[in-house]
């Protein structure tokens, strides 16, 4: 019998991690993640399906080794120690060990799926909007004490200063005087 050549294939049994009894932090993580960590000539184009099973019982099923454990197609299996409770075929409160075999579409150009084509539709430029907030204007009357050749008046100077807000340069300043004549 001759299988098609785009036909998903099931991997070993494969086991990379194992779970730390002593820490409720820990777990057993047979993910990709970690299959490809500890073997980086790994190849899965895509995991079309997945089985998972405990390594002390492996003609057990999931649901009845009393364990909340994820056995899923997209990271692998994961199962948290403190997810556990006291019960099911170990009285511990800790993850079984468990080991994962996927199967996985071959890695090659025509079993994968293909790109969608780029559109060569023209797109519509897109509109960009800016606003320019008005600029802050500040005063500060400075008194002087300056004698005029002619006349006893104190003569006061304003000086204004205008910068825009969000500016971090001062791209001109405008100064001006006023001088105040009694009549």
């Amino acid at each position: 019998c001759h299988l098609p050549a785009c036909d998903c294939i099931w991997t070993e049994w494969i086991d990379v991690t194992y779970p730390d009894g002593s820490d409720r932090d820990s777990g057993d993580y047979e993910t990709f993640e970690n299959i490809l960590k500890n073997n980086p000539s790994w190849e899965c184009a895509k995991v079309e399906n997945i089985s998972c099973r405990a390594e002390k019982f492996p003609d057990m099923s999931i649901a009845d080794l009393g364990q909340k454990v994820e056995c899923d197609v997209n990271v692998g299996l994961i199962c948290n120690n403190k997810d556990q409770t006291i019960g099911g075929v170990i009285p511990m409160p800790v993850c079984l060990n468990y080991e994962i075999s996927v199967c996985c579409t071959p890695n090659r150009p025509e079993c994968l799926p293909t790109p969608s084509t780029p559109s060569t539709t023209p797109s519509t430029p897109s509109s960009t909007t800016s606003s320019v907030s008005p600029p802050i204007s500040t005063t500060t009357p400075t008194p002087t004490s300056e004698e005029a050749p002619s006349s006893t008046t104190p003569i006061t100077s304003t000086t204004t200063t205008t910068m825009p807000p969000s500016s971090t340069t001062t791209s001109g300043s405008t100064s001006q005087t006023t001088t105040t004549v009694p009549v």
